[in-house]
């Protein structure tokens, strides 16, 4: 999966950003693939994700959590975000624990996620990086905004809505925490991350 991959920010930003998926490979597991991703869910839950989801169904900002584990189906793809390598470790020694016998993807800065892996006493099978953005990237929105948008891996975050909310902070009508989770509820994934999106739209409005 891709969608996790695109992410900018400098090192100390990213380092608070880690998103897992998990998802059956059609064809092969898709039996039974409901309930061991609902499984994967609810051990995500347990160590308070800032944001979790089905990418049918919704994320914990727009949709309650019972009605999107009901919902898992075998072709589901289900997340969940953390924001410090302590408790993505947890929770990956959790998963090995479980043995779902899913694929898992734990997408942040190489490193941090080879530590990650190693202190779960797991190797990756494999790696997978972003090439950048190509074509005529003087028409993309500023380094800044695309910090908050590509969070969303599926452009559902728009640019303009990033624009409107860091206006609505200076102007003392939202605050950067309120604004962030607005921003949470267009990511139909849960990949999102209000808790890191709060801290870049307080920096673009100070």
């Amino acid at each position: 999966m891709t969608h996790t991959l695109h992410r900018q920010g400098n090192k100390e930003s990213l380092d608070k950003d880690y998103i897992f998926l998990c998802m059956a490979a059609k064809g092969f597991n898709e039996d039974g693939a409901d309930e061991k991703m609902r499984e994967f869910l609810r051990i995500m839950m347990r160590h308070n994700p800032v944001n979790a989801g089905d990418m049918r169904s919704g994320n914990m900002f727009n949709s309650d959590m019972d009605d999107i584990l009901t919902n898992v189906s075998s072709t589901s793809i289900v997340h969940g975000v953390f924001i410090d390598s302590d408790t993505a470790t947890k929770v990956l020694q959790e998963l090995k624990d479980a043995d779902l016998g899913m694929s898992v993807v734990v997408s942040g800065p190489f490193d941090s996620v080879d530590c990650i892996c190693e202190a779960a006493g797991l190797k990756p099978h494999s790696l997978d990086f972003s090439a950048g953005v190509w074509g005529n990237t003087k028409k993309l929105p500023s380094r800044d905004i695309q910090e908050v948008t590509t969070m969303c891996g599926h452009g559902m975050v728009a640019s303009n809505l990033v624009k409107s909310l860091v206006d609505d902070i200076k102007a003392g009508q939202t605050t950067a925490d309120e604004a962030s989770k607005e921003l949470a509820k267009q990511c139909a994934c849960g990949i999102f991350n209000p808790a890191r999106a709060a801290e870049l739209l307080q920096g673009m409005a100070e």
